[in-house]
């Protein structure tokens, strides 16, 4: 089996396999077998809330061996085959489980949107159900372990699904048996819109009464995020270790009351910001005699809406099986805000955008 894995690994099994990539016809065998990319089988599925239009649910997720582990607090992408869609669907969730290693099962709690196509899938998913996953991304994560004692208290401001990455973060400090008596008592603040619409109602009023140091305040309601609160439940909040996660209004009034403190982290409810520019020039299809005006979107969503079926993995950036070769013109990453005007080049057509005409082997 290592010798397998070796093999499937190398750059001759690359080079065989390009331009796709040996993931390509590994997953035409097996879907959770892969070389490179991370795929998950959704083993799981927990309502956590039934609000109605916004139930909450969580999926523990059965990675491939590929998947690395994460940090508590990071987060992942998510791409999934919606049924009766040619187009893969690609969001951002954050793990509410704790760290991870490599090729451990993870979980991710996820609300239903009412215009969330994904969301409300995932939510109403079934075991068997295949994800395709990045690898574990993001720096809002907890520096501190067991293995890092201190005397600093450690404090949590989250609001509805923003709970999320800090749960990861709280349930890596008690697994790992970091408690008050290792000298950093945790505050944990959460505001939700009401106590039927709480995530993790059981756990954190368990969490709450264990002898831990930890202490729960949940509020419901109308009750915003106040400054003169925060000064009560946590004096000297302002040189205390925080991490804050929720909607954007909240993390406004967290952010003017923390001012310059180096001590606040922050996390919005937002994907990883993508480069954009101008929509200007053609892109044609060259080996199907295709012409359309550049909109701006990938290669690959162009493609599409120009009825062509190029063959796809990901739709992330993280495996290569939408590889095509661009005969001329520029493109741009559309993540990294890269551009490359080499001629005769192999490009990943689901990150790359035009920036001016160009031709592509499609």
């Amino acid at each position: 089996m290592v010798v397998l894995d070796r093999l499937v690994r190398s750059r001759t099994a690359a080079a065989l396999t390009s331009p796709h990539g040996v993931d390509h016809y590994l997953s035409r065998i097996n879907p959770m077998w892969a070389a490179h990319e991370v795929r998950a089988r959704v083993v799981d599925v927990r309502r956590e809330t039934d609000t109605p239009g916004a139930p909450v649910a969580t999926l523990t997720l059965r990675p491939t061996a590929t998947w690395r582990g994460h940090r508590a607090g990071q987060y992942v992408q998510v791409g999934l085959d919606l049924p009766g869609s040619a187009r893969r669907m690609t969001r951002c969730f954050s793990i509410s489980s704790p760290a991870s290693g490599a090729g451990e099962e993870i979980a991710l709690t996820v609300r239903a949107h009412a215009d969330g196509q994904v969301s409300k899938h995932l939510v109403d998913a079934a075991p068997g159900l295949l994800l395709h996953l990045s690898q574990a991304e993001g720096s809002f994560t907890l520096p501190v372990s067991p293995a890092t004692p201190g005397i600093d208290p450690l404090l949590f401001i989250t609001g509805g699904s923003g709970i999320t990455p800090a749960m990861s973060m709280l349930r890596t400090l008690l697994r790992d048996g970091y408690d008050g008596r290792a000298g950093r008592p945790v505050t944990f603040l959460h505001h939700a819109r009401s106590p039927e619409d709480q995530i993790y109602a059981a756990e954190l009023a368990r969490i709450a009464e264990d002898d831990n140091d930890v202490t729960v305040h949940l509020r419901h309601g109308d009750a915003r995020f106040s400054e003169l609160e925060l000064r009560r439940l946590a004096p000297g909040f302002r040189d205390t270790d925080t991490w804050a996660c929720g909607p954007a209004g909240m993390m406004e009034l967290v952010r003017a009351a923390y001012g310059d403190s180096p001590r606040l982290r922050l996390e919005h409810f937002k994907p990883p910001a993508t480069a954009t520019g101008s929509a200007e020039g053609d892109l044609r299809f060259a080996r199907s005699d295709r012409r359309v005006a550049n909109s701006g979107a990938s290669i690959f969503e162009q493609a599409e809406d120009a009825g062509l079926s190029p063959v796809f993995g990901c739709r992330m950036g993280i495996c290569f099986s939408c590889t095509t070769r661009k005969a001329e013109g520029t493109v741009r990453n559309v993540l990294s805000g890269a551009e490359s005007s080499l001629p005769d080049e192999d490009i990943q057509i689901c990150v790359s955008a035009p920036a001016g005409d160009c031709v592509v082997d499609l």
